[in-house]
């Protein structure tokens, strides 16, 4: 079955502590909330503790239109992009030819031509590498990277493909939207790039390693019926605007169980048997919601609360940066994971593992 053989980040230059991001949201919604002393409590109570953007708070103080916002995110995409793919290859010992496909992630702006075309402009791929650009998925695009290239490695299993996510949510910032939405957009998201590098059965890549490695079992995508108002974006003149329901959590609770043990029962798997948690920590609130929907103690995510603490929420890339630690750590061999992520429509995304 493909495996993951790498995973690795990319840090936007600008580090903001949740002090200095709250600090900049009461001054800016202060006119617009009586509350705004208890309403700015969100930026504590979350837990997020840092976030990284690529631009300082000093940039976000003034008003910019969607032109300039989204000429910053390919800009900043396509050079944080190319320093993490270049830091993969060099890390595995691998070239530029050895890559057969790029499955790139991104919900937080818009290009056409798309990111990984731009990046190949860049670095010398060969031509004929296969691009999946994939827009719109959100939280869940991580997660569902791994999945269809997990696919791409069942049909091509000599292959070797690229998960490229870049989130820059920053940039999604409306400087004049004083909805409660875009506070507590404003208190959870930051800007991140990852890279994961996900080999087929018979890659040359994974002959020689002994050490485990998650190896994707099964996947499984789910949508829920009626709720596209859940989570997403509003285009509208100025840009991207987020919405945000406040029922996530709620959902989280009685929507997820079931369908995770659907999942993991057709594979022969139960919930006792899952020792690593590799979850999308949409917030503090949502990985409470999944360790009361799944019975899980506080002990299951460690890691996700230490990348929400470290880095807030990236949407797609969270969850990249969430398998790194587990990987970076090491599991033992014969340890069953399980990857999951819910994004806008509202969906699911899952993913069985086992380190081999």
């Amino acid at each position: 079955m493909p495996k993951i053989l790498s995973v690795e980040t990319e840090i936007p230059p600008v580090k903001i502590t949740q002090n200095e991001a709250a600090e900049f949201a009461k001054q800016l919604f202060s006119s617009s909330f009586r509350d705004i002393s208890r309403l700015i409590n969100v930026f504590q109570n979350g837990e997020i503790e840092s976030r990284y953007f690529v631009k300082d708070l000093e940039w976000f103080s003034r008003e910019h239109s969607f032109q300039e916002k989204n000429d910053e995110f390919i800009h900043h995409s396509v050079e944080m992009g190319t320093k993490v793919v270049k830091k993969m290859l060099s890390n595995q010992n691998l070239t530029l030819e050895d890559i057969d496909a790029i499955i790139t992630i991104s919900t937080s702006g818009l290009s056409t031509p798309s990111l990984e075309a731009r990046i190949m402009n860049r670095l010398p791929f060969s031509p004929h590498v296969k691009r999946i650009p994939i827009w719109g998925l959100g939280c869940a695009g991580g997660a569902s990277g791994l999945s269809r290239a997990y696919e791409y490695c069942l049909a091509f299993p000599k292959s070797n493909v690229l998960v490229l996510s870049i989130e820059l949510c920053s940039l999604t910032f409306q400087h004049g939207d004083r909805s409660k939405s875009n506070l507590i957009g404003t208190s959870l998201f930051a800007d991140g790039v990852a890279c994961a590098l996900v080999c087929g059965d018979e890659s040359l890549a994974i002959k020689e390693l002994s050490q485990p490695l998650p190896t994707i079992l099964a996947t499984q995508s789910t949508l829920l019926e009626d709720s596209l108002d859940v989570m997403g974006w509003e285009v509208k003149e100025n840009g991207l605007y987020v919405v945000f329901s406040k029922d996530i959590p709620t959902l989280v609770k009685n929507w997820l169980r079931p369908n995770v043990e659907g999942f993991i029962g057709a594979n022969e798997v139960g919930l006792e048997d899952i020792k690593h948690f590799v979850a999308h920590p949409g917030g503090k609130k949502v990985i409470e919601a999944y360790r009361d929907a799944l019975g899980m103690d506080e002990s299951m995510t460690i890691e996700s609360m230490k990348v929400l603490k470290e880095y807030g929420n990236m949407s797609s890339v969270t969850i990249l940066y969430v398998l790194k630690e587990f990987m970076d750590k090491g599991c033992e061999r014969g340890d069953i994971g399980l990857g999951t992520a819910l994004g806008p429509g509202f969906s699911s995304e899952l993913l069985l593992l086992r380190w081999e």
